[in-house]
């Protein structure tokens, strides 16, 4: 028999924004569960973590069996700000080509993320009087991470690329062919380690990572943490897009002067909802703080712009921009039609006595 040239964990992370904000404290009682805990150590010797204001709650699930009946390890998060995300693990243990299979089909395959839909489903309806502003329709992210335990030999993370890089560029894009060199190179770009023998190559839906569980912990964390933002982002897209949409609407049927004046309306409702976005999307960006680990705050960077949290985030700043540069204009169009009905009353009530005036004349 071949020695087993890899061993490790296929883990599936499938993450939705269920609801505006979650009461932590309520849901820890309904649930019966103790709170995660806010720090999470990292690979230096001294006590330098991230921290979460409001750390997310962990709850275990019981094994999971697909159709094929393979067995799934599982636990689900819950962040305060309205995400739950659905983590499944699946060992394996073989060569590259046998891990670059098993991850194409895996990353391919829709059975693992309808079981993840199923039972957030059936946990939010338990959580629900913990749950504020629940939504109807689910925004999702699904991301896959191949965390690599052991590799025969052991190699450092610069032999690794050079030996494998092949192979690695395919389970981070999830393909089952071999990549141009072109693409190979800039998948394997977007790599980094911080010991010569850990590495982590971050794509824009999956992940590759060689390095022992402790060290993997933080970097796992990083990468849900990343997907759970771009949610949220993605949330806010939404929303701005929709009313932007409803102010532009208003502003061409209110082009008359009569017509300005429910602009007031549109605009009252557009700077409640400029203020609440913008509250929101700092408490987003605010929600987790990097305490003196750079290495972390760069791998966190770096995993932002791969699943695309960074595009989205500048896409809502703009839109912000753009609704409050929209409230203005309506502000200013509803002030200059106030003022041509002020204006026009006091003509009228200057005719009306200039009419009684002489009228009263012999």
């Amino acid at each position: 028999m071949p020695p087993v040239q890899l061993r490790g964990s296929i883990l599936f992370l499938n993450l939705y924004d269920v609801c505006e904000e979650i009461r932590m404290e309520e849901l820890r009682h309904l649930l019966g569960l103790a709170p995660a805990g806010g720090k999470t150590s990292f690979r230096h010797p001294a006590p330098q973590y991230l921290g979460f204001e409001r750390p997310p709650i962990v709850e275990r699930l019981e094994e999971t069996k697909l159709k094929t009946g393979t067995a799934l390890a599982g636990r689900l998060k819950y962040y305060d700000y309205g995400v739950l995300s659905v983590q499944f693990e699946l060992p394996f243990e073989g060569g590259w080509e046998t891990l670059v299979e098993l991850s194409s089909r895996l990353v391919a395959g829709l059975e693992i993320e309808d079981q993840a839909f199923a039972l957030v489903k059936e946990k939010s309806r338990r959580a629900a009087a913990a749950l504020i502003k629940p939504y109807e329709h689910w925004l999702s992210e699904d991301y896959y991470i191949i965390h690599v335990r052991e590799v025969e030999g052991a190699p450092r993370a610069a032999d690794l690329l050079e030996r494998y890089g092949e192979p690695i560029a395919q389970i981070v894009r999830g393909e089952n062919t071999a990549l141009s060199d072109a693409e190979r190179r800039e998948i394997l770009q977007s790599s980094m380690s911080y010991y010569p023998n850990d590495l982590a190559v971050v794509g824009w839906n999956a992940a590759l990572i060689y390095d022992t569980d402790a060290g993997a912990e933080a970097t796992i964390q990083l990468l849900e943490y990343a997907n759970s933002q771009l949610l949220e982002f993605r949330h806010y897209d939404e929303i701005l897009t929709r009313q932007l949409n409803s102010a532009y609407q208003s502003l061409e049927k209110g082009t008359g002067w009569l017509g300005r004046w429910r602009l007031a309306r549109v605009s009252a409702r557009l700077y409640t909802l400029l203020l609440e976005l913008t509250e929101l999307a700092e408490r987003t960006d605010n929600s987790i703080k990097f305490l003196s680990d750079m290495y972390s705050a760069r791998f966190y960077k770096l995993a932002a712009t791969k699943v695309g949290v960074q595009d989205y985030k500048e896409l809502v700043h703009r839109k912000l921009g753009t609704a409050e540069g929209l409230y203005k204009f309506m502000v200013e169009q509803f002030h200059q039609g106030r003022g041509f009905v002020l204006e026009l009353v006091v003509v009228i009530i200057l005719i009306i006595e200039l009419v009684f005036l002489f009228r009263g004349k012999p």
